[in-house]
């Protein structure tokens, strides 16, 4: 009798057991890691998380919603590794960047640093709480420098006493990695800073000051490097010389500049990154946000029709960058192409070399024409162009971000446990770089976005804007 009840408990469970909130069926399924696509698949997903991915089964789970996946193709959703939210008078505008990444198959962030950081931290929680649309936030909080910087909202250090208590804040924050910046930071505590942070098992990004060299920076414990640029110092012959020189003031930036591509040495390079990979530093490129800036003479970004996607204030913290590029004179226009296409052709040396590489794009206020959402899959695209297959692209972005914060079990991959944040491609990514903004849909936390519903919150968000700049 007890065996029988129990048989019977188990037909009624069983059910239960079977029902999925959404299923998508005969999808090709985009393996990032391997480079390979496992066609003709079945993904299914309960609540926010991947319950069964992989060869259709005899008979199908039913399924609160059916994504019919044949000629499509899913793939992790793209996580941006370096935004800025930032403008104290520009909270909302900030804010209606939340669904314009998801609309464009961003899932996640890691935001580098602003003014805006309470508000980021709130939008951070009420995103994990499923109270709040938009992409998954990663965040350093308010970043480190020193005293009267020019960056907005930074905790500003001078002293060791100081900088453990602008570390006990962060902690009190619970920010999810620490940044620190050259503007003002004196050298020595610079690398201090690094330390101290890593003590607390914080990662730690940041910018190399020009009074250190980079595998100074490296050695103290810097996790990456932000930005291609200062690549170019560590594949120079005369890296510690043309330092000391530009630490003393014997040498302006543009002069440093230009030693330090006379000096460039493919075999020092590659010596370099070897150690930088061996450090476990890694790097993120942010080339996008370069290339817009080194070739404002070629396009002034006037007709870009993602501009009604942006805010009125927003789109004048563009000005700056414009205002600076304006002044340039035909020399130093022609330095800021050969620094952007040095660096860019250094990519596939560090790839080569065993050094981690992320994808992020440097995208918010500030960086002009650096389009929130839009600029990942140009950073991907310009990854490509400059050496790296559209695998080891896409592998910056969905398996390097989360593996550099530790989230590897929850992300990188379409597979059983994890987390349903997904990207539906008319095309094959791994062909065609290009195909990731061929978007079919978005599912974030196991929600779908279907095309028709991502042209409407775009259409929302334009009218927002047009309301916005009346």
């Amino acid at each position: 009798m007890k065996t029988f009840s129990l048989l019977v408990l188990l037909a009624l469970i069983t059910p239960l057991q079977a029902q999925v909130d959404l299923l998508i069926t005969n999808v090709n399924i985009v393996d990032v890691a391997a480079g390979k696509i496992h066609p003709n698949q079945i993904v299914s997903i309960k609540g926010n998380r991947i319950v069964y991915a992989g060869p259709a089964k005899a008979k199908l789970p039913e399924a609160e919603q059916i994504i019919i996946g044949k000629d499509k193709y899913l793939l992790p959703g793209l996580w941006d590794n370096h935004v800025h939210f930032g403008g104290d008078t520009l909270i909302d505008e900030n804010e209606q960047l939340l669904p314009l990444f998801l609309a464009m198959g961003v899932t996640a962030v890691r935001d580098c640093a602003g003014d805006i950081s309470l508000s980021v931290l709130q939008w951070r929680k009420e995103i994990q709480e499923g109270k709040r649309v938009g992409p998954r936030i990663f965040t350093s909080g308010p970043k480190l420098e020193g005293k009267n910087s020019i960056w907005p909202g930074d905790l500003e250090i001078a002293t060791p006493a100081e900088l453990q208590q602008a570390l006990d804040s962060l902690q009190k924050l619970k920010v999810d990695f620490v940044k620190i910046t050259d503007n003002t930071l004196a050298p020595q505590l610079f690398l201090q800073s690094i330390r101290e942070a890593r003590k607390r098992g914080w990662k730690v990004t940041g910018h190399i000051p020009v009074a250190l060299t980079i595998q100074e920076v490296a050695g103290a414990g810097l996790s990456a490097i932000e930005h291609l640029g200062y690549v170019i110092r560590a594949a120079s012959r005369q890296e510690r010389e043309i330092t000391q020189q530009r630490a003393a003031g014997s040498l302006n930036a543009r002069q440093a500049n230009e030693q330090f591509l006379a000096t460039l040495d493919t075999f020092t390079a590659l010596a370099n990154y070897r150690k930088l990979a061996a450090n476990g530093t890694a790097v993120v490129p942010t080339m996008i946000g370069s290339y817009a800036t080194a070739y404002l003479d070629q396009n002034d970004h006037k007709n870009d029709h993602y501009l009604t996607y942006l805010g009125p204030e927003f789109k004048r913290t563009y000005q700056w960058r414009i205002d600076r590029a304006m002044k340039d004179d035909s020399a130093a226009i022609d330095l800021r192409h050969r620094m952007f296409e040095t660096a860019a052709s250094l990519l596939p040396l560090l790839h080569r070399a065993g050094m981690t590489i992320i994808a992020g794009t440097d995208a918010g206020y500030l960086n002009s024409f650096d389009y929130p959402g839009l600029g990942m899959h140009q950073e991907l695209e310009l990854m490509v162009r400059y050496g790296l297959s559209p695998q080891e692209a896409l592998k910056a972005s969905v398996i390097n971000g989360p593996a550099f914060l530790g989230l590897s079990k929850d992300y990188g991959a379409v597979s059983k446990g994890k987390i349903a944040d997904l990207l539906l491609l008319d095309a094959n990514p791994l062909q065609n770089i290009r195909a990731t903004q061929q978007i079919e849909g978005v599912i974030h936390a196991g929600k779908w976005w279907s095309k028709t519903k991502i042209q409407e919150e775009l259409s929302k968000l334009q009218k927002w804007v047009e309301n916005k700049e009346k």
